[in-house]
């Protein structure tokens, strides 16, 4: 915090938790206010945006009292956390009821709402907070104590309109460059995606259909758990495979010394297609190393006809919208959807009859899908990096460092 303002406990600038009474001595219980329920209080908007309205005499009693200007502040978990904050505004008759999770603040004359907004969208400011939180789990509130005794730095008015003037800009542009920055991160997928069912729902003529059990071995394991330990060849369960990837976490292993008693259904073998049969259904990939593995529980492993089936062939297939149709329509279960082994076999696939051709789509796919990951990968390191940027003009307004808007920061960023 700057060394050149003072600073004053929230208690001592804001009235927390203003009274009802006066509610009802401007209104009568007929009368309608604005009604704000935890769902409609946002993340990263400044002002409230009232939906609903109720009689006062229905939400007097047991809701939470605000009005226009105050500064609304979820307590509870996750909510505080994740940094439900607003500004009311525009409320009906001036007065709105909501949550009684909300801590309300009224600034005094001598402190902006809208700079006490920006104090309270801090990181820091969640994270002291989140530290005094207390009660059951899920239940953790932030304490009274916090709230009232938390100091925030109390330059002039003046400046806390400069301030906020600042972070207003500042907020727009980064709000630009991170809107940006998802839409490019949805088209990425898209891309692929957009390619992958295109190649299966416009598939060229002379293509064979066949049931996937006939040309394909399954390798399965389900119904049975290999006792596991902390070192030892590596298990790959349903957690790890993810849709087109197997990932490393988490990491199981199994006693080396009953491997070869424990497949006996068969081994599996670097290209093999791993599908998994619930919770979730459906994610398919590849396996990707030559290292010996153990397959493990809710998933199969499948080794087509190499003759007749190229295997990053099926895996695209099978992630493909047109066969995910037809797994799903085979699943069973009201909680968790599965599938069992003989319905999947049944499963339709089409394929061009000759080996290199399936191989030429197949590598057409994996660059498209190495493309679009790319893609992900750098807008998903751009949106970082334009949080850590808004964490970081945050930090410096409340430094006193923010001396005038970060403009070449924000347009470097925004490019």
């Amino acid at each position: 915090m700057s060394a050149l303002w003072p600073t004053k406990a929230l208690r001592e600038v804001c009235n927390i938790r203003p009274p009802k009474s006066e509610a009802k001595r401007k209104l009568t219980d007929g009368d309608r206010v604005s009604f704000v329920p935890m769902e409609d209080l946002c993340i990263g908007l400044k002002f409230l945006e009232p939906k609903a309205e109720r009689k006062l005499a229905e939400v007097a009693g047991s809701y939470t009292y605000f009005a226009d200007g105050d500064v609304l502040l979820a307590k509870i978990t996750p909510c505080f956390e994740n940094g439900k904050l607003g500004i009311a505004k525009g409320l009906t008759n001036g007065i709105g009821f909501g949550s009684s999770e909300y801590i309300v603040f009224r600034p005094t004359e001598s402190l902006s709402s809208e700079y006490l907004y920006y104090f309270l969208s801090q990181d820091s400011f969640r994270a002291e907070g989140e530290r005094t939180m207390s009660g059951a789990v899920g239940h953790k509130r932030v304490s009274k104590e916090f709230i009232e005794n938390c100091r925030i730095p109390f330059p002039a008015l003046r400046e806390q309109h400069r301030i906020v003037a600042i972070l207003d800009e500042a907020f727009a542009g980064l709000a630009t460059a991170i809107a940006n920055a998802e839409r490019n991160l949805k088209n990425a997928g898209e891309l692929f995606e957009s390619y992958l069912n295109s190649v299966f729902t416009q598939k060229c003529a002379g293509w064979t259909t066949s049931e996937l059990g006939k040309e394909v071995r399954f390798v399965d394991y389900r119904g049975k758990t290999p006792p596991k330990r902390e070192t030892g060849i590596r298990l790959i369960t349903a957690k790890n495979v993810k849709m087109n990837r197997v990932q490393r976490d988490p990491e199981e292993f199994i006693d080396p010394g009953v491997y070869d008693k424990w497949m006996t259904r068969g081994y599996p073998r670097r290209g093999d297609v791993l599908f998994t049969t619930e919770a979730p259904l459906g994610n398919v990939a590849q396996l990707d190393t030559d290292e010996t593995v153990v397959i493990g529980q809710r998933l199969i492993t499948m080794q087509p006809n190499d003759q007749v089936l190229d295997r990053t062939f099926l895996k695209y297939a099978l992630m493909s919208r047109p066969t995910q149709a037809e797994i799903l329509k085979r699943g069973t279960g009201a909680t968790v959807v599965g599938i069992k082994a003989s319905l999947l076999k049944q499963v339709p696939i089409s394929f061009p009859p000759k080996i290199r051709d399936q191989q030429a789509l197949a590598n057409a796919m994996e660059s498209t899908a190495h493309l679009a990951a790319r893609l992900e990968e750098t807008y998903r390191r751009k949106m970082n990096e334009l949080i850590a940027l808004k964490r970081s003009v945050l930090d410096k307004a409340f430094a006193g460092e923010l001396t005038s808007p970060p403009s070449q920061a924000l347009e470097e960023a925004a490019e």
